[in-house]
C-alpha cells in the first residue's frame, strides 16, 4: 500500500497541490490517520461532512469539488450525513458558514482534539485535491481550527509537510 503526503505552497494567494512518496517513518500526519481507525458515530460524520460541505460552498460548490464530497462521503459511509450537510446549508446559504461555525463549537466536547485535527486537516487535504486553496477558504479553515483549539496544530502539520 503506497502512501502520499500532500503538501501545499503558498503562490500568488493560493495554496498549490503537490503529492510526493515519503520516506522513512510516517510523519504525525500518518500517524493520525493510522490511529483513527475506530468506527464513528453519525453526529461525528455530520461534523465531518458539515465541515468540508461549508468550506467546498464557501465560493459556491463546483462539480469537482461535489465529486470530491460524494467520494469522502463514499469512502466514510456517510451519505446521509452529507445530505443532511446540505440541508443545513440550503437552510439560509447566506448564514451557513455561521451558523455551521456555530453548531460545530458546540460538538467540540464531543470530539477528542485528535478527532478535531484529523477532520480539520482531512478537509484542507481534500480543499487541495481540487489543485489550489483559497485564501478565503484557507482562512475559513484557520477559523475553524481555531474554534476547535487546533489551529496550532494544523499550522505545524501544513508547515512541516510544506517544507518537505
Amino acid at each position: 500500500m503506497q502512501h502520499h503526503v500532500n503538501l501545499f505552497y503558498f503562490r500568488c494567494k493560493k495554496f498549490r497541490f503537490q503529492t510526493v512518496k515519503p520516506t522513512g517513518y510516517f510523519t504525525f500526519l500518518f500517524y493520525i490517520y493510522v490511529s483513527m481507525s475506530e468506527v464513528e458515530t453519525s453526529e461525528d460524520l455530520k461534523c465531518y461532512m458539515l465541515l468540508i460541505a461549508i468550506i467546498f460552498h464557501y465560493h459556491g460548490l463546483d462539480e469537482e469539488e461535489e465529486v470530491i464530497l460524494n467520494r469522502k462521503a463514499s469512502e466514510n459511509g456517510a451519505f446521509e450525513e452529507l445530505n443532511w450537510a446540505y440541508e443545513f446549508i440550503a437552510e439560509d446559504y447566506i448564514t451557513a458558514f455561521d451558523r455551521a461555525r456555530d453548531h460545530l463549537m458546540e460538538m467540540t466536547d464531543k470530539l477528542d482534539k485528535a478527532k478535531r485535527l484529523k477532520y480539520i486537516n482531512d478537509t484542507w487535504i481534500a480543499n487541495g485535491e481540487k489543485g489550489y486553496i483559497t485564501e478565503m477558504e484557507a482562512t475559513a479553515m484557520l477559523k475553524l481550527a481555531r474554534d476547535w483549539g487546533v489551529d496550532k496544530e494544523l499550522v505545524q502539520m501544513v508547515q512541516k509537510n510544506s517544507a518537505s
